[in-house]
């Protein structure tokens, strides 16, 4: 269904109401990109947007998931119900000025190299706009924004499905910070977020080894196990680690050592069967090793369906909007940040994402590209997927950070900090808004969204949660 790019009544009132907000909107990113708060810990970030939410009128439900700083945000009522999605959790160790240069605000600190400094007041500034102009204009429906922690570590949305926080919407709005201004149409991986912590016996390890069991080389063991399954599950498969408990002083034998998992593959399925056969690798380590081990289950999700009746809707309504308009400090930092990553590395991000690779001759994307990844799978993950099984959902990018710029990079910090990540902000702000009131106000719109949606459950099979019965949000992760 074709959405013509002409600007209505409704579309200039919102257009104008973020224009005339700007200062307000710009702010808040700030705020949060100052705060720079962990997922599950956003207490300050979450605030900021709940009080501007409550300024207009919405309702707001705290705590939903389970998770302090998780919450819900309602104005109008009855159907249909439009929700819009938002993101403010930094990433640990990126701290960074906004600059060309490496340069910490504050050493071993946070850093949002997500850009989720801008994602959720986006969405906070259409949901707020929509509000208005359906008030002026007597329109029914409600409109929701979904304050979603801890995507970082693939967590808020999940559990906000789990415990049915998205039940009663009919539909559901994205975006994330990007390079290039288009339709993010491709899928992503399913994944396990888990840790497994063994336990044996500590000695010295010079005159008493025989008496220890060192839970270190499980790890070890266990590790080595998970390398050589790789020759035999499918190559789109990704399993990365990191041990974070592994002894103190080498004459101890570790009594006590940990590894964690991320295991990601194109579908839910494979990933259950992949994490069933590294259960058993730890199973065999601590059976060599005479040592026990217990499992700590943090997360999962699953693969993301894109919409397309509403990923053409936000395409249509992304050139009604127009891309960012920078300007000459927008352009010298870009060009500052380009040098400090190489064109090397410019082009090998540029192709990793699947873009048009004639991008590369530009430091910022000032046009519209059409979309170029429908149909592939993302190398990533995103809890946004999880909604999509639930919800017809679909997501884009604007232009927030140069092209090329790594994802959780301090280039990428300093980017969303600047003018560069508020224009595409503003950008985001509007195509959410617009398509919003375009899913209120037009009912065949709507229809042929959820028609196309359970045709595609139908096809892949009934949503079901990726978490073990009873787990409860991994405050404690870190």
């Amino acid at each position: 269904m074709k959405i013509e790019a002409v600007l209505s009544s409704l579309d200039m009132s919102i257009m104008e109401w973020i224009d005339q907000n700007k200062s307000v909107l710009f702010n808040a990113s700030t705020q949060i990109w100052n705060f720079a708060e962990l997922g599950l810990k956003e207490y300050k970030s979450s605030k900021l947007l709940v009080d501007l939410l409550k300024e207009e009128g919405f309702s707001i439900e705290m705590g939903v998931g389970g998770m302090p700083t998780a919450f819900v945000a309602t104005w109008g009522e009855g159907k249909p119900v439009i929700g819009i999605l938002g993101e403010y959790d930094a990433l640990p160790g990126l701290s960074q000025k906004v600059s060309g240069i490496k340069d910490q605000v504050e050493n071993g600190g946070n850093g949002h190299g997500c850009g989720h400094n801008i994602f959720g007041v986006a969405g906070v500034g259409a949901a707020i706009a929509v509000k208005n102009a359906m008030e002026v204009n007597n329109i029914k429906g409600t409109i929701k924004f979904f304050g979603c922690p801890a995507e970082e570590i693939l967590v808020g949305k999940v559990y906000m499905v789990r415990d049915g926080v998205f039940e009663d919407v009919d539909a559901c709005l994205t975006w994330h910070p990007g390079a290039v201004n288009s339709l993010w149409a491709s899928s992503s991986l399913a994944a396990n977020s888990v840790k497994f912590t063994f336990h044996g016996k500590a000695s010295h390890a010079a005159t008493n080894p025989e008496s220890g069991r060192s839970a270190l080389k499980a790890v070890q063991l266990m590790d080595i196990g998970v390398q050589f399954l790789r020759e035999h599950i499918i190559d789109s498969v990704r399993i990365h680690s990191t041990i974070t408990v592994g002894g103190q002083e080498p004459n101890v034998i570790p009594d006590k050592a940990q590894i964690w998992y991320y295991i990601r593959a194109p579908i839910r399925k494979e990933v259950d069967e992949i994490y069933n056969r590294i259960v058993n690798i730890a199973k065999g380590a601590a059976l060599m090793t005479e040592t026990n081990y217990e499992i700590d289950f943090l997360t999962a999700c699953y693969n993301m369906i894109p919409n397309k009746v509403i990923g053409n809707l936000l395409m249509e309504n992304m050139k009604k909007v127009g891309p960012p308009k920078f300007d000459a400090n927008d352009r010298k930092l870009a060009d500052e940040l380009v040098s400090s990553f190489g064109q090397v590395n410019k082009e090998t991000v540029l192709k990793v994402s699947g873009a048009p690779l004639e991008l590369v001759q530009f430091n910022l994307n000032e046009t519209i590209v059409e979309p170029y990844d429908e149909g592939k799978v993302l190398a990533g993950s995103t809890d946004v997927a999880d909604v999509s099984w639930n919800v017809p959902t679909a997501q884009f990018n604007t232009a927030c950070v140069p092209i090329g710029t790594p994802v959780h990079s301090w280039q990428f910090v300093s980017a969303v900090g600047s003018g560069i990540g508020q224009k595409g902000m503003l950008m985001a702000s509007k195509i959410l808004g617009l398509s919003a009131m375009n899913l209120l106000t037009n009912n065949k719109l709507l229809f042929a969204a959820k028609e196309e949606f359970e045709s595609e459950i139908k096809r892949s099979g009934k949503y079901k949660s990726p978490l073990p019965a009873n787990i409860i949000p991994p405050f404690d992760h870190l």
